[in-house]
């Protein structure tokens, strides 16, 4: 047995969730609350010369570009997290994240310093894109490297729980400001409270943070083998096919996701003419209903594999994405957030077995590297490309045409899924994951791989 497998104990596990899913709670409040702000703010206050649409466009467009940094991200922060460890690793994201989230709290609007505005916007957004992309993954094999082999897939699902509720504490803190300010205050300064009150959070992230200890996996294998020199090619190298691959499993999830807390949330606004009280509340239910989904894939992952209900959710999604945008033209208060939550739902079922099912895919000495590439080219896919192109695509050809193009997304992950074995099996410590075999069967349960 190893010690991922039997040594760690349950109130060790609960402190490792803790430290998991608090820190990415804060990351993703922080990149939640932009994503918010783009959608009910940005337009008029960095773009105003563009009017509604382009400026909505725009606004979007800023979202976009920190899905292109994530993947850049997760290389710098995968190196480090492969040759420093995901300890260390962590407490950098956090507080790059922090600093940036902080800074765009402070940001003169257009108005004020004219084009530099903007330009300041996205550097900033690029800052938070390089530390998300190497927050999951550091979050999530904290607790993979970790937890028994037998409840992996749960345990490993708070990295991942984290964000969604931070989603539900970025709306829940809009709401509470939009209450409380008037839409001349909200436009003017109020939407800066959530960026500026993130510096508390982070605080709390650090020291809960800096009180865990180092994986088992990865201080064995530094011991065993020392750190590998790059990370990122080693792992390009030896498993190119699971790279591949597992860039395309999340592709529906990333784009059901945003969807759901970008897009339909200005549409909700803009189309449908509903009061941001309203956006921001169902906002804040499809939040918890991921939640929900999230534990319950996970769970299920553990008794009936990662990949079975993968394949399932993205099935189920196929038919959701043609079916979303004409039920939304009925224009319903009640629809619109069943639509909301039932995207965030089936998002969640395949996103909670992935906390387990991408790290068990790599080895140990460039697990960091390669999860974290795959999981960010992913975002960039399902995550920057459909909010950028759906108000495009809608107002051309009609919502239909829009559900196909996702529903393209969803074959994408479906077909990417099924081109990969199932893992649950496997050892986090062993060297089965860096070459393995193809041929020959995965070990039973309960059982170790061998080299």
């Amino acid at each position: 047995m190893t010690a991922s497998d039997s040594t760690v104990s349950p109130r060790t596990m609960r402190r490792i969730a803790l430290a998991s899913g608090t820190g990415t709670v804060i990351e993703y409040y922080d990149f939640f609350i932009f994503a918010t702000a783009a959608a009910l703010v940005f337009p008029k206050t960095f773009f105003p010369a563009l009017g509604d649409t382009a400026g909505t466009v725009a606004s979007f467009a800023t979202l976009g570009v920190a899905f292109v940094a994530r993947p850049l991200g997760s290389i710098l922060f995968g190196h480090f997290g492969d040759r420093l460890g995901r300890k260390t690793t962590l407490v950098t994201t956090l507080l790059v994240m922090g600093a940036a989230t902080f800074l765009v709290g402070l940001m003169p609007t257009a108005e004020q310093i004219g084009a530099t505005a903007p330009i300041a916007l996205v550097v900033l957004r690029l800052l938070q894109g390089l530390a998300v992309g190497g927050e999951w993954t550091g979050a999530t094999l904290m607790a993979a490297e970790n937890a028994p082999k037998a409840r992996r897939g749960f345990w490993s699902m708070f990295g991942s729980l984290g964000g969604s509720l931070g989603l539900v504490l970025a709306n829940a803190t809009f709401l509470l400001i939009d209450t409380a300010f008037s839409e001349a205050a909200f436009m003017s300064y109020g939407w800066r409270i959530p960026f500026l009150a993130s510096f508390l959070l982070v605080a709390v992230g650090l020291f809960i943070r800096l009180k865990i200890d180092e994986t088992p996996a990865f201080k064995g294998e530094i011991a065993r083998h020392g750190a590998a020199r790059a990370p990122f090619v080693e792992a390009l190298r030896s498993q190119p096919r699971e790279i591949a691959f597992a860039s395309g499993v999340l592709v529906m999830v990333f784009a059901f996701y945003y969807l759901a807390v970008g897009y339909l949330m200005s549409y909700g606004a803009t189309e449908l003419h509903l009061s941001r009280t309203t956006v921001l509340s169902i906002g804040m239910l499809a939040g918890a209903m991921t939640g929900v989904a999230l534990v319950l894939g996970a769970v299920c992952s553990d008794r009936l594999g990662r990949r079975r209900v993968i394949v399932a959710a993205n099935a189920l999604a196929i038919v959701w994405a043609l079916t979303l945008f004409p039920i939304l033209e009925s224009a319903s208060v009640l629809v619109f957030a069943v639509a909301s939550c039932v995207t965030t739902f089936l998002c969640g079922i395949a996103y909670g077995p992935v906390g387990a099912f991408m790290p068990e895919l790599f080895h140990t000495r460039y697990r960091y590297s390669a999860t974290g590439f795959a999981y960010n080219v992913a975002g960039v896919l399902g995550g920057a490309v459909p909010p950028l192109v759906a108000a495009a695509i809608v107002t051309t050809y009609g919502g239909l045409a829009f559900g196909v193009f996702l529903a393209a997304l969803c074959l994408l992950s479906l077909v990417c899924t099924l081109a990969l074995r199932e893992t649950r099996h496997r050892s986090m410590e062993s060297d089965e994951e860096a070459r393995p075999d193809r041929s020959a069967p995965l070990p039973p349960a309960g059982e170790t791989a061998t080299a």
